[in-house]
């Protein structure tokens, strides 16, 4: 009999899932995998869907409203100053003019970008900005190891914390989940505030640990930030002995801008803590070596609209003469697809470059038939084979390029926080180029040849790795 009402009760719980799954899940392909599952086999699908199932998360939405406020009246004496370095209606695009709806703060002037190109270059910047730090650090990444790169950042916040300087230090503890207690208790010990992002935080997201938050962020005294792909560990420096060197980059931004990366962290500071960070500067500083436009979107599964998937969209309908885009991970939606086959066919000169070395073989299977798909509306794909290919930038037309933390795939559009630093200036759209030729040097061009050279075992596995790219 007890036999009978567990049975009883999982398909219920089954058919109670499926209901939910058809109102909440974002696409109609999913919502129908999940209710076939949820009701045929809900003593398997159930525990999935409650882990994997949901692209919602939870309380941060209604949360940041209230932090928004406090936000609002944080930057309410200075929000009249920093329209002045707003970019007039006049000079923005309408594709520009939508990706602003879509970011915290609108497009600002009067910044420096410093396009620093793997990770020598990035920590020795990063560090060097740690050192000059007077008020405050606020240091967020998604993994943060305690190797040597690991212990040296470390090293490197203690000594500016035993100066006085304020140190907030967030990490994601399912990307940092080998990240040493002794690491930890030294910071905190320093007088460090250390927090994981708690992804897993409030009754509704208690078995939901498909969200990450992906953000690599470093903000100082709210004059200059840093973002893109690195992380903190060794093989980011080219240690690897798997990977050897690891292709990556990373900006540095000073001026106005960096108020929106400051404004990214506190949110995601104050929904790991439910308390506010201590004094922060709000007032705009002023770059005098340059004068670049730069937009920061943070986007995130608590968005109202999916924010990374409509930005990087909306990048390839606006393109004219060219979109190159590079990632370690290309597993894209077919609306994704779809503006990729039409900006092929509309002539505009597009270039997909990916890893040729794995580290995640599904996505490395799977991205073989996207190649399928877009290879006869002339898209070009490129395989890096200088070692890993992990950076996430793209450039469109003479302009603009963006360099940030999302990739093109699922998780990045739908179930990562993520933030991209969208750069408006000929000057460093042209560096971008350089760097993505240099990159094309060395990589080897997908042809037809290489479809037809696939055994029928290794397309069905290709095939089977595209079905797994909700949750990859």
């Amino acid at each position: 009999m007890i036999w009978i009402l567990i049975i009883f009760t999982l398909h219920v719980l089954g058919m109670l899932s499926a209901f939910k799954a058809v109102m909440e899940t974002r696409t109609s392909q999913g919502a129908i995998a999940w209710v076939i599952f949820l009701v045929s086999f809900p003593y398997i699908s159930l525990p999935v869907y409650w882990i994997l199932g949901r692209n919602r998360f939870r309380g941060y939405t209604s949360a940041k409203h209230i932090k928004d406020e406090k936000i609002q009246a944080d930057l309410a004496e200075f929000l009249g100053e920093l329209k002045r370095y707003q970019v007039p209606s006049s000079e923005i695009s309408a594709a520009e003019a939508a990706a602003e709806k879509l970011a915290l703060l609108p497009m600002l002037q009067k910044n420096s970008v410093e396009l620093l190109i793997d990770g020598d270059a990035t920590f020795e910047s990063i560090l060097k900005g740690i050192a000059e730090a007077e008020a405050y650090i606020l240091f967020q990444f998604f993994i943060v190891k305690d190797d040597e790169i690991g212990r040296k950042i470390k090293e490197a916040l203690v000594a500016k914390a035993k100066e006085g300087v304020k140190v907030y230090f967030l990490y994601d503890e399912i990307g940092s989940h080998s990240l040493s207690k002794s690491y930890m208790s030294d910071l905190e010990a320093a007088g460090i505030m250390i927090h994981p992002f708690h992804t897993q935080k409030g009754i509704f997201n208690r078995f939901q640990i498909n969200f990450r938050n992906h953000r690599k962020v470093v903000v100082v005294d709210g004059k200059h930030g840093w973002i893109g792909g690195h992380n903190v560990g060794d093989e980011y420096l080219g240690r690897s002995p798997k990977f050897g060197h690891w292709r990556d980059t990373h900006i540095k931004i000073s001026g106005p801008a960096v108020l929106a990366v400051q404004v990214s962290f506190v949110e995601d500071w104050l929904w790991a803590l439910d308390e506010g960070i201590g004094e922060l500067l709000w007032e705009p500083y002023v770059s005098d070596e340059k004068d670049q436009k730069v937009l920061i979107v943070p986007s995130g599964p608590a968005d109202e609209r999916e924010t990374a998937a409509l930005m990087f969209h909306h990048a390839i309908n606006s393109a004219q003469q060219r979109i190159w885009i590079a990632s370690p991970y290309f597993v894209p939606d077919d609306a994704i697809i779809s503006a990729l086959q039409l900006a092929g066919l509309r002539g505009v000169d597009v270039r997909i470059l990916i890893p040729d070395r794995p580290d995640h073989l599904l996505v490395y299977l799977a991205a073989y038939t996207y190649f399928e798909n877009l290879i006869q509306t002339d898209v070009r794909f490129f395989r890096y084979t200088n070692g890993f290919l992990h950076e996430k930038v793209m450039l469109i037309d003479d302009e603009t390029a963006t360099v940030g933390t999302a990739n093109f795939d699922n998780r990045s559009f739908r179930l990562n926080f993520e933030i991209t630093a969208i750069v408006k200036d000929c000057g460093f759209a042209s560096e971008v180029e350089k760097m993505f030729l240099d990159d094309f040097d060395h990589a080897r061009e997908m042809t037809e040849s290489d479809l037809r050279q696939m055994s029928l075992w290794f397309k069905f596995k290709a095939r089977m790795a595209r079905l797994t790219s909700p949750i990859q």
